[in-house]
């Protein structure tokens, strides 16, 4: 909400965008910026309520991040906007796993990693058929800055890293062999479409297509596969940041919330 309020300008003249709410008059700019202040306040108040302040203070931090730093700044200041702005789509996890603990150990952490490299492939997959509507905003996305080939390299590295990311869960010992072969064969899937983007011609607007609709795919298994593979269980691999010591006994609940906490909050639609 807060994002579509500074960005209507823009929104108006992008024919993606052209439809929401404010570019169509159907509210004004104040009554959504009035709107998002409350909805912010309120979902920080209630975390706050319900879990602990430490959870509620990244969420502040998190909202401040995406409007200020991400929406008002490097959106229209840099090519690399998605990236930097990419890490307040990615703190869902950490702000679920401290609501649950009251702390940040490195599983979160190896969520928010996940998260964030998948975030550049996935939007930049988008915006290589949206060219000509960020170029028209004036929007300084790679696509429009580097040209298709740069861009189609960059997907291909962060597809790569991505791959070797998703394993991480797997390799620190908090998802089982399940996982690691399901993340193993999804990384291979999108490695394969990065990698037909890549080689294919700027006529081809379905690869771009298919790697944009493949990644919503991919991260929504990953993390089901997650919630999946800790129901019902116990965990005696969460740390406590107080004494350094593993803590025993802890039950599953904590990671399903840091999951269920991504799967909601992801914003796949916004750039």
């Amino acid at each position: 909400m807060l994002n579509m309020w500074y960005d209507a300008d823009i929104d108006a003249v992008m024919t993606r965008t052209a439809m929401r709410p404010i570019p169509r008059g159907k509210i004004s700019r104040f009554e959504a910026l009035v709107f998002g202040l409350a909805l912010g306040g309120f979902a920080v108040a209630v975390l706050a309520l319900a879990t602990n302040l430490t959870a509620a203070a990244m969420l502040a931090c998190t909202i401040l991040f995406y409007v200020v730093v991400y929406t008002a700044w490097l959106k229209r200041a840099t090519r690399q906007n998605i990236v930097i702005g990419g890490a307040a789509g990615a703190l869902p996890p950490v702000i679920g796993w401290a609501a649950a603990t009251g702390d940040v150990g490195l599983e979160p952490l190896a969520l928010f990693l996940i998260i964030f490299l998948w975030t550049p492939p996935h939007f930049w997959a988008l915006a290589l058929n949206r060219t000509e509507d960020y170029a028209r905003a004036g929007v300084p996305m790679l696509p429009v800055v580097e040209g298709r080939a740069a861009t189609t390299r960059q997907i291909l590295i962060y597809s790569g890293l991505l791959v070797l990311a998703s394993e991480l869960p797997w390799v620190l010992g908090f998802a089982g062999a399940a996982y690691g072969a399901i993340a193993a064969i999804c990384g291979a899937l999108f490695l394969l479409l990065a990698g037909q983007l890549n080689r294919s011609t700027a006529d081809d607007r379905r690869a771009a297509q298919r790697l944009f609709s493949f990644s919503i795919f991919h991260l929504f298994v990953l993390f089901a596969v997650l919630l999946i593979d800790h129901g019902g269980k116990s965990s005696s691999f969460m740390r406590s940041a107080h004494d350094g010591r593993t803590v025993g006994s802890v039950h599953a609940e904590f990671m399903p919330g840091a999951v269920r906490s991504a799967c909601r909050t992801v914003n796949f639609s916004e750039v």
